[in-house]
C-alpha cells in the first residue's frame, strides 16, 4: 500500500479555543490516547478544537465544538486570531492521523472568558459524541507549548502570543 503523498492532501479546516477562566488560567484536557500516537505520548493535553462542518461559521464551530468537547456553553467571545494557522503531521502519521484524509489542519482560533460554574464541565460527553479527554485542568498560557504535540506546538506558541492580553 502506497502511503498518501503529504502535499496532496488538503489541510482539514478546523477551530480552536482558549477557554479562559476568570483567573486568567486555560482549560486544557488530556486527550484520550489517539491510534497513532507513539509509546510515551500517554498524557497528551490540549485545548479544544475541532472540525468546521460545511456550510458551518467559524464561530459557530468553535461554539459547537466547546459545548461537544467540554460541556461549557457560559462564554463570552473575547478575541479571534485574524489569519488561519496551519500545522502538517510529521511524515509518519500522513495517512494514518485525521483519518488518513488530510495532510495537517488549518485552524481559526479564538479565545473565550469562561462565565459559567466549574461544575458545567462534563468531559463524559454524555451522548453528544464520543468523549475526546480523559481528565481536565486549568493551566497557565505559558506552559501550552509544552503540553502538546511537537508538531502542534508553533501553533500554540502563536495562539499564546496573540492571546496573551487576556491571560494572567
Amino acid at each position: 500500500m502506497q502511503l498518501a503523498q503529504p502535499l496532496r492532501l488538503p489541510y482539514r479546516p478546523c477551530v480552536g479555543i482558549m477557554l479562559i477562566n476568570g483567573a486568567g488560567r486555560v482549560w486544557v484536557g488530556q486527550r484520550r490516547r489517539p491510534k497513532w500516537a507513539a509509546e510515551g505520548m500517554d498524557r497528551i493535553w490540549q485545548m479544544p478544537q475541532g472540525g468546521i462542518m460545511a456550510g458551518e461559521a467559524e464561530r459557530s464551530a468553535a461554539l459547537r465544538e466547546l459545548e461537544e468537547e467540554t460541556g461549557v456553553v457560559s462564554v463570552e467571545l473575547l478575541a479571534e486570531v485574524p489569519r488561519w494557522l496551519t500545522y502538517d503531521l510529521p511524515e509518519e502519521l500522513v495517512g494514518i492521523a485525521l483519518k488518513g484524509r488530510y495532510r495537517g489542519q488549518r485552524q481559526k482560533w479564538f479565545a473565550m472568558r469562561f462565565t459559567g460554574r466549574e461544575a458545567e464541565i462534563d468531559i463524559t460527553a454524555r451522548g453528544r459524541h464520543k468523549a475526546e479527554f480523559d481528565d481536565w485542568r486549568w493551566a497557565d498560557a505559558a506552559e501550552l507549548p509544552e503540553l502538546i504535540v511537537p508538531f502542534k506546538r508553533q501553533v500554540y506558541r502563536e495562539v499564546v502570543r496573540e492571546f496573551a492580553g487576556y491571560v494572567a
